[in-house]
């Protein structure tokens, strides 16, 4: 594959590599920023119940901006589509070191979100679009070894960064890849204006349509534990976000030049492969949110050892990739996807036991058995959903093929925040009213000393008091609240295994109905 002599085959490789490089550097941030969450909250004093924002913000635009890949392709070329979406990452990186408040980080994160929401399909469509057939197997590799090794290294390299150095250096890091792979990547590609094709004008209604719907049901599933799910005010934005989403769909579809081809759901496997994708989404952002959240807020850790934690899932999922990748070219895809992702809801399921104790030492298994399920939940939707669109299709299927697991986490963060403040405020009061009862195990249990409680058992809490017991009383309430969440996840996940029964068995070049 690597044996051609021209230079052109030589600068499409190194082209392809420095690409993988931004989108490793994408995929980066979204796990160190994670890890160091508590650390950002307290650094500018974010509430608990709105630090989810710092993730769902970059996640709302990053999911604007992927059905623009096809349109932006078309419009620019790979070569410019991808130095533009690395420089905007690169400034909107430096923006949010900058931040001093959480509105300017939320500000940032959102510009940062939608630059690299086009990194990601863009170097999957790469492999279809600057390969023939023969070397896709190669450059598949290395997009999934890069995609690997950036969740794999990430909650390490976050936790170190933030306690040896400042969160402010959390995006900071992506300044220097980031020039060099936009820099690198416009030299080694120039002449390769590969999926540039006629001007088409940007459906500027579609797309505030899609924005409006994306944001109103992001603050609707938010609001709704606060305010109750049939409030007006929630009601109201689930309709907003309904009538956006209906309103995109219909302009999409009668748009002479749409801003993203939604005929490729037409092909059967293609729709399965991104109904997939949104429930790895939820279970995958979902799972990188509850772990730092638990680690930081119950157990008290700080970045560099919340990072030691969860390096488990990431080692896990480098050393099975082989594994994934050699099966993944000899196995029905049905079979795999059906193995990992029933693999993947073990791996959530175990994590819906913890208690006030929970450590590393119960976290390992369950990390190993999510860590080894993820590229098998990654590798075979991908080729079903992509493998069978036509060349001129790809780049748009690519994009919403990865809009809709980055949907899915937007979708699954704010349900599992909804899930965590509501179920915490019902275990909170249960917790209280057993305390008020004179509950000694319940005291103990949550970290109360046994000789205090009991010498002021039956008399009026003081002031002093209050303020002891109540943030003892708000942290025990998290664990039954995060381990609701996990078994959110992992019922979704089971519940996804049923869409494989309609997957086409049929190779990629059956042409028939």
């Amino acid at each position: 594959m690597l044996g051609e002599t021209d230079r052109t085959g030589y600068r499409q490789w190194a082209g392809f590599v420095l690409m993988c490089l931004g989108m490793f550097m994408a995929i980066l941030d979204i796990q160190i920023v994670a890890t160091s969450l508590p650390a950002i909250q307290a650094a500018l004093g974010i509430a608990p119940d709105q630090m989810v924002w710092v993730q769902t913000a970059y996640l709302t635009a990053e999911i604007v901006a992927i059905p623009l890949t096809g349109f932006l392709t078309a419009r620019l070329g790979m070569r410019w589509l991808f130095f533009a979406a690395i420089s905007l990452f690169t400034l909107a990186s430096i923006g949010c070191a900058a931040s001093t408040g959480f509105a300017q980080l939320v500000a940032w994160r959102i510009v940062q979100g939608f630059a690299g929401g086009t990194l990601i399909p863009a170097v999957f469509a790469a492999v279809f679009l600057l390969f023939p057939p023969r070397a896709q197997a190669l450059a598949t590799t290395i997009a999934g070894v890069a995609a690997v090794l950036a969740p794999t290294v990430g909650p390490i390299v976050g936790g170190w960064i933030t306690q040896s150095f400042s969160w402010h250096w959390l995006f900071r890091v992506n300044i220097v890849p980031g020039i060099v792979a936009g820099l690198g990547a416009l030299y080694f590609l120039r002449g390769a204006a590969v999926g540039r094709r006629e001007r088409r004008p940007v459906d500027l209604l579609a797309l505030a349509l899609l924005a409006t719907a994306l944001i109103a049901l992001q603050i609707g599933l938010k609001d709704a534990p606060t305010f109750g799910w049939t409030a007006p005010r929630v009601l109201g934005l689930l309709a907003v976000a309904a009538a956006g989403a209906g309103g995109f769909a219909w302009r999409t579809l009668v748009s002479h030049a749409p801003i993203v081809e939604l005929r490729c759901f037409a092909d059967r496997n293609f729709t399965i492969g991104c109904v997939l994708s949104f429930v790895l989404g939820f279970g995958l952002f979902g799972s990188t949110y509850l772990m730092p959240f638990f680690l930081g807020l119950v157990r008290e850790h700080g970045p560099l050892r919340i990072g030691e934690i969860m390096l488990v899932t990431g080692c896990t999922q480098l050393l099975t990739a082989p594994i994934a990748v050699y099966a993944e070219r000899r196995v029905d895809p049905r079979l795999l996807t059906a193995f990992g992702f029933v693999l993947f809801a073990i791996g959530l399921l175990l994590s819906t036991g913890q208690t006030e104790q929970t450590d590393f030492t119960a976290m390992i298994l369950p990390q190993i058995v999510r860590g080894a399920a993820i590229m098998f939940c990654l590798l075979p939707p991908t080729r079903m959903a992509l493998g069978r669109l036509p060349d001129r299709l790809v780049a748009d299927g690519s994009g919403l093929f990865n809009l809709m697991r980055n949907l899915g986490g937007a979708v699954g963060l704010a349900l599992i925040d909804s899930t965590i403040f509501s179920r915490a405020q019902v275990a909170g009061n249960q917790i209280a009213d057993q305390l008020r009862a004179g509950d000694v195990a319940t005291a103990v249990r949550i970290g109360i000393p046994r000789e205090a409680f009991l010498e002021q058992r039956g008399q009026p809490l003081d002031d002093f008091a209050t303020e002891m017991v109540r943030p003892l009383v708000e942290k025990a309430a998290l664990v039954p609240a995060v381990n609701t969440a996990w078994l959110l996840c992992g019922l979704l996940t089971i519940l996804a295994v049923l869409a494989l029964f309609w997957v086409r068995r049929a190779p990629p070049s059956d042409t028939s109905p």
